[in-house]
């Protein structure tokens, strides 16, 4: 396995900067914001953040009905999927380079 110069992250943030994503977090939040910032450790700055709120019935299913958070910085370790709001878009797998070699 060749040696890495520095960490890289598995994602490409810059392309959403500036536009509306959707971020899931472990607990079960979820969140549309406008990405703003972010670091190699997934940490993120979001403008104009709207939590979903979850049905009192139901824990795990989301309700339509969101409350305002403005702008919020979001930890890494707690971030399960980032996906843009205006559609999906399929990314290279990175963990396939590594295939084959022992």
């Amino acid at each position: 396995m060749a040696a890495q110069k520095g960490k890289a992250s598995v994602l490409d943030m810059s392309k959403y900067m500036d536009q509306s994503v959707r971020v899931k977090f472990m607990g079960g939040r979820e969140v549309v914001g406008v990405l703003k910032g972010y670091d190699a450790l997934l940490n993120l700055v979001l403008d104009d953040t709207k939590e979903f709120l979850k049905d009192p019935d139901d824990p795990y299913k989301l309700l339509d009905e969101t409350r305002s958070l403005g702008l919020t910085v979001s930890r890494g370790t707690s971030v399960m999927l980032v996906c843009p709001t205006d559609g999906f878009e399929e990314i290279a797998n990175p963990f396939l380079e590594g295939e084959g070699e022992e």
